[in-house]
């Protein structure tokens, strides 16, 4: 029976089978001891009818592997596919999505070269979760979905990641100026958790000025902890300020699985021309070879890589004339690491892993008790085009809506609140967001909610959409309208 250590593995598309070749080649030269169980996923398997690009027996690998080594695929054109990273990511729980953005200053060409920062992502909320809705014939809505075990748990992991890896400093970025519920209950998670860590320092930035200081001024920063389209989107600043995107690896981690991989696509443009860098795929197998307690295998790996570079051994993407001594194949290159395993960098600070704490980290949820849920009102969405789109047509005959005391107190539209009391210059779609409370804000049950809808109908309104208006132990769980 072998007693190797089992792991998933897929080659892609495009130059996937490529880089994964060149990976395998410098695990198995460096003594990992990996059997590799490999499964098809992507193109193919988009075109065989199954819109997931992942057939059910590579599912069943995962669950007895646990660790997935995947090349980057290509989703066909045209509708009806699914994101296979965001159905794994969400299928399995992998909640956790890790990329180290390092300088390898002048090896690899940048203007930031003390930038050493790690950006954790949350990988399952947020507008990822793809709950989209045509409501009119002119607006479109996407359901933004944050959740408090969902951003504990992220958050829970930044300051473990930082603990467990020397690290000095967390900073969360997030846009609670704007959307102070959704982005307001992630920082607020986050500075209850912070003071559980006092050892670590903590910040927190909003994300557009977040965004900027990366592009300026990366090495200022440690650890980054943020939601999922602003991780998204900053993790690909931040690993093209430290060069180029094509070096960067990534892993995705839950409970109990895993997905390692590089953060660039298929790039089917030079597919087959022996050309790709494989260090992208390469650093999210060493990122896989620490997570599954092979921490020496992973140094010597990841030093044999950086003298890789300092010798001018480079593929093309980070060719540079004076610097460079050779412009590498992509299995070219893998033989140079191999060549190089061993030694370590000279110029570079060699890496370093942890040698006694090999576990994969295990993030547990504090209890909390559940809030006091009090129902005070709906905001009722219409439908409505009519008499030039006059605020004050829809608002009156709102009014005549009549529930136990429940009745119009505001219409909105696009956020902007147009009645009562509008501005005449505001521009308004066909889609309109109706508030309707009592005047005391007393308590109501869904029959009166019901006996609204009812009543609205009746008035010839076509209603799109309901958000309950509720109260959690006294404190409003929804944002007030302007002017309310």
């Amino acid at each position: 029976m072998s007693s190797k250590r089992k792991i998933t593995v897929a080659y892609g598309d495009g130059i996937g089978p490529e880089i994964m070749k060149a990976t395998l080649r410098i695990l198995d030269a460096a003594g990992a001891g990996l059997e590799y169980d490999v499964i098809e996923i992507g193109e193919k398997v988009y075109l065989k009818g199954i819109s997931s690009g992942m057939e059910p027996k590579a599912i069943d690998s995962l669950r007895e592997t646990k660790v997935f080594l995947k090349s980057p695929i290509t989703t066909p054109q045209g509708g009806g596919f699914k994101s296979l990273n965001v159905t794994t990511r969400k299928s399995f729980g992998l909640f956790a999505n890790v990329r180290p953005c390092k300088a390898y200053s002048p090896f690899v060409k940048t203007h930031f070269p003390k930038t050493d920062m790690v950006i954790i992502r949350e990988n399952e909320e947020d507008l990822y979760a793809g709950i989209e809705h045509r409501q009119t014939d002119e607006v479109y809505q996407t359901l933004k979905l944050i959740s408090e075990p969902g951003s504990e748990k992220i958050i829970r992991y930044a300051f473990e990641f930082a603990k467990k890896n020397g690290r000095k400093k967390v900073t969360c970025m997030t846009k609670d100026n704007i959307m102070k519920l959704a982005d307001g209950l992630f920082h607020k998670k986050f500075d209850e958790i912070a003071k559980e860590y006092p050892e670590i320092e903590n910040d927190h930035k909003i994300i557009d000025i977040g965004t900027a200081l990366i592009a300026e001024r990366p090495e200022i920063f440690d650890v980054v902890v943020t939601l999922n389209l602003y991780g998204d989107i900053i993790s690909d600043v931040a690993a093209q300020v430290t060069g180029s995107v094509g070096l960067g690896g990534s892993a995705n981690v839950g409970a109990e699985v895993a997905m390692f991989e590089a953060i660039h696509g298929s790039a089917p443009d030079i597919a087959g021309q022996g050309i790709a860098n494989p260090s992208g795929l390469l650093n999210g197998a060493v990122m896989m070879l620490v997570h599954i307690g092979m921490p020496e295998k992973a140094e010597l790996i990841a030093n044999a890589w950086m003298k890789t570079l300092e010798d001018g051994i480079h593929t093309g993407d980070i060719y540079q004339d004076g610097l460079s001594s050779k412009k590498a194949s992509t299995q070219e290159f893998a033989d140079a690491v191999i060549e190089r395993l061993g030694q370590e960098p000279a110029k570079m600070t060699p890496v370093r892993y942890d040698k006694e704490d090999t576990e994969p980290m295990q993030i547990v949820l504090k209890p909390k008790p559940r809030a006091k849920k009090e129902l005070i009102g709906v905001d009722v969405f219409i439908d409505w085009n009519e008499d030039n789109r006059d605020p004050n047509v829809i608002g009156e005959g709102l009014r005549k809506a009549n529930a136990d005391g429940l009745q119009l107190q505001l219409i909105t539209n696009r956020g902007v609140k147009v009645f009562p009391e509008g501005m005449r210059e505001t521009f308004c779609t066909d889609h309109w967001r109706c508030r309707f409370k009592t005047a005391d804000e007393k308590v109501i049950s869904h029959d009166t909610v019901l006996d609204l809808l009812k009543q609205i109908k009746e008035l010839g309104f076509d209603f799109i959409k309901t958000e309950h208006l509720y109260l959690f132990d006294g404190a409003r769980g929804y944002s007030l309208a302007q002017g309310e």
